[in-house]
């Protein structure tokens, strides 16, 4: 590839040199997340993955695919590339975890106005650390230079991921009773949600992103704002191996609202105590800056809980322990009661 440049493409605002350079500077991050499974390497026209069925009888493929949404414009507006590849392998891999699957590889997609090749690599390094975050092995992706598309000075971020269960593991709502008990996972911020919404509140644009605030902990609302998705995965695959989990909800757009519900059978409510949840310092600011209510708040945003969880109530003991062990904030939040409403703010 050292002949392979064309003057007239460049020309026209496309350096294919520029994509070169940026394979070989993401190539030291993408060798963190290698696992047994991987068979290529990058440079193929495409990812090749060996799977390993020890154990799993009827495997079955999960996949889920997301991109990073308008947070990315505080990236740009903070000039920080690293995290925002994080949030794009924890929208997809926490949504494949809700059925109970092990992510097994991923695969990112970066379209820019112009190839600087650092920045990509910066960008790939946050897509490389969610991978190891979520065990999962960064087996391709694509680069696309899109002058005119987009600005010089922005890009936008997408990924896909397929992991596999046992069909006999597969996390089945149907099994969820009355009595049944409703864990929260703490989340780490706002996580890849609500963002324009964020935006238009704070005017991020013509906002002050870098001084430090007591309302956030002495961290600058950009600081805050920026925080990666918290990626669950390897909690909740310990969690498998010792609780019987009936149901995963996945908290990202439409909050509470939106997302436990879809996890919630017919003739069943997730009866949730919102003085039990944990809401975190911003989303207070968020609500008291623009003015939102409650009920749009947790119909918008994921509040401080990342993931809920509803397990039998003679084992929530051994699942809040086990996941406290796996470094996570688990509290109990709600209980599974009979219903038409499929979830309750009480």
């Amino acid at each position: 590839m050292e002949k392979s440049f064309s003057e007239s493409y460049a020309k026209s605002g496309v350096d294919i040199t520029a994509g070169y350079k940026a394979v070989e500077l993401m190539k030291k991050h993408i060798a963190r997340t290698m696992t047994s499974g991987v068979c290529s390497d990058i440079g193929g026209f495409g990812g090749l993955f060996e799977l390993d069925l020890t154990g799993i009888t009827r495997p079955v493929l999960v996949s889920g695919t997301d991109g990073v949404g308008t947070k990315l414009k505080l990236a740009f507006l903070m000039d920080k590339h690293d995290t925002v590849g994080i949030d794009c392998v924890a929208m997809c891999v926490n949504d494949i975890i809700c059925a109970g699957a092990k992510p097994l590889f991923f695969l990112d997609y970066i379209a820019c106005g112009k190839n600087v090749p650092e920045k990509i690599a910066e960008i790939v390094k946050g897509v490389a650390e969610g991978c190891v975050q979520a065990g999962c092995a960064l087996i391709g992706g694509e680069t696309a230079e899109m002058p005119g598309f987009y600005p010089v000075d922005e890009y936008d971020l997408a990924g896909y991921s397929t992991g596999v269960v046992d069909k006999s593991k597969i996390i089945d709502k149907n099994t969820i009773e009355e009595g049944d008990v409703i864990i929260a996972l703490a989340s780490s911020g706002v996580h890849s949600n609500g963002f324009s919404l964020v935006r238009k509140v704070f005017d991020v644009e013509n906002a002050d992103l870098k001084t430090p605030l007591e309302s956030l902990n002495g961290k600058s609302l950009g600081e805050t704002l920026l925080t990666p998705t918290k990626i669950y995965v390897k909690s909740v695959l310990a969690l498998m191996e010792k609780v019987s989990v009936k149901a995963i909800s996945h908290i990202t757009g439409g909050g509470f609202y939106e997302n436990i519900p879809r996890s919630i059978p017919e003739g069943f409510t997730a009866k949730i105590t919102k003085s039990a949840v944990k809401i975190l310092p911003i989303f207070k600011l968020i609500a008291e800056k623009g003015g939102i209510s409650e009920r749009d708040m947790f119909n918008t945003f994921n509040m401080g809980v990342g993931m809920s969880i509803v397990v039998p109530a003679s084992q929530v003991q051994t699942a809040l322990d086990l996941l406290k062990s796996c470094g996570e904030d688990a509290y109990v939040v709600g209980e599974i009661t009979k219903g038409d409403e499929k979830i309750q703010l009480i």
